[in-house]
């Protein structure tokens, strides 16, 4: 999905409540600085918020915008079901380029 981000945790733990209070307020603050960068440089309708740890057993989170009309539209994304290019020519370089300015500035 275009603008599909991991936020990967920096302190190792398996589930948030691994983390001292501290580190998971710490986690949620940096989710929802993603979480505002995405939306704001996507424009998605909604992003969807993923956190399983089954197949890699350290802490993280995907971040999946939706669009209208997306491949997943009114159910869950699979995203190992997608099997065409999603960004075209530059997009991707574009779009991370103005998330990590957005990102930015929101911690300032």
């Amino acid at each position: 999905m275009v603008g599909y981000v991991c936020l990967v945790s920096r302190v190792h733990a398996v589930d948030l409540h691994d983390l001292s209070a501290a580190q998971s307020e710490s986690f949620m603050r940096d989710a929802h600085r993603v979480s505002s960068a995405l939306s704001a440089v996507t424009a998605a309708v909604k992003l969807n918020y993923e956190i399983h740890g089954n197949t890699l057993p350290h802490l993280h989170m995907h971040f999946f915008p939706r669009y209208a009309g997306d491949p997943f539209e009114g159910r869950a994304i699979e995203p190992y079901r997608i099997r065409h290019a999603v960004y075209v020519a530059g997009q991707f370089a574009r779009l991370r380029d103005q998330f990590v300015q957005v990102l930015g500035a929101g911690a300032a």
